[in-house]
């Protein structure tokens, strides 16, 4: 067990209470976790920053708004139901049309107009907040993803997750779902994690459950080498994050749309660590990088250059 620590301390990797003690306690000031802890918040701060976030069609704040919520879908044929301060992808309700006056999801699972108004009041009660708090629902815009991950995902919307430190994006990866995932990017649910190189924008190793594979299990597409479309602007997105928000480390999770281009979907203070393993590689020895140039960083420019020339998969 001892030679194991000292191998993967050697190696970079580190855990929750590092990433804690070090990086989210010492960066990101408390009273700054509202704004993206509630995705409400998270948006309005986008949008004046001019940052594309996915459109949000209606929020529902209270029980009364319920009772109108059919005239208010009666508009779309297809929208995501979110809690606004959920984590995890709980919560999360994704309608892609409708069949025998019922609203359809992505598995083909139907639901009635009553569950969808019973699944909202859940979500204002609390029932998938962090901490329980009451919250509110977002209506919002189904992302309709890239046509480059059309054969390696399952039924949902991939996205990709970059940890930027103080500015500089750190480490990438892209969360495929899966059948085991129901459709859902959330890894402790299923879905793939596949590493993506900072400098290039293709795909390296993929974890499953902790396992390294090479091929998605639902459709039998290798995973590595796969060019993700907008790495450019998706890197200048993320770390044009730090200063829209004033958190010095987060995870930025962004969605490729095939008519609108990256969205932002949503901001993290306390991003998991299993990015390490998609990616074959330790964070700490990116961070300090980092933490040992940043005075020389100055803008957006520089700090994506700075990221490129030393976490590529030739450099590090």
């Amino acid at each position: 067990m001892l030679g194991l620590i000292k191998n993967l301390h050697k190696a970079g990797v580190i855990g929750i209470n590092k990433r804690n003690a070090d990086y989210t306690l010492r960066y990101n000031p408390r009273r700054l976790y509202p704004l993206v802890d509630d995705k409400a918040q998270t948006k309005q701060l986008a949008f004046q920053a001019g940052i594309a976030t996915p459109e949000l069609y209606y929020t529902v704040e209270i029980e009364h708004q319920i009772k109108g919520l059919p005239a208010i879908l009666e508009q779309y044929s297809e929208f995501v139901i979110k809690p606004a301060q959920g984590s995890g992808g709980d919560g999360i309700v994704v309608i892609t049309g409708r069949r025998m006056g019922q609203y359809q999801k992505a598995s083909g699972a139907l639901l009635s107009q009553s569950e969808i108004q019973h699944h909202v009041s859940n979500v204002l009660s609390g029932l998938y907040s962090l901490g329980g708090q009451p919250d509110k629902a977002l209506i919002e815009y189904r992302v309709q993803f890239d046509p480059v991950f059309e054969n390696i995902t399952y039924l949902g919307v991939p996205d990709i997750r970059i940890i930027i430190l103080l500015g500089v994006p750190v480490m990438a990866m892209v969360r495929l779902p899966t059948r085991t995932s129901d459709g859902k990017a959330n890894l402790h649910q299923g879905a793939i994690g596949a590493g993506i190189d900072i400098a290039t924008g293709k795909t390296l190793t993929a974890v499953l459950k902790n396992h390294i594979i090479s091929e998605h299990p639902d459709t039998g597409t290798h995973l590595e080498k796969i060019q993700v479309p907008h790495w450019d602007s998706i890197l200048e997105i993320a770390a044009q994050c730090y200063e829209m928000t004033g958190l010095g480390y987060q995870g930025v999770d962004i969605v490729l749309d095939r008519d609108k281009g990256p969205l932002v979907l949503e901001l993290n203070a306390r991003p998991g660590l299993n990015i390490q393993i998609a990616n074959s590689s330790g964070l700490l020895h990116r961070l300090q990088l980092v933490e040992q140039h940043i005075d020389s960083l100055t803008d957006t420019a520089s700090r994506i250059q700075f990221a490129r020339q030393h976490f590529g998969v030739n450099t590090v």
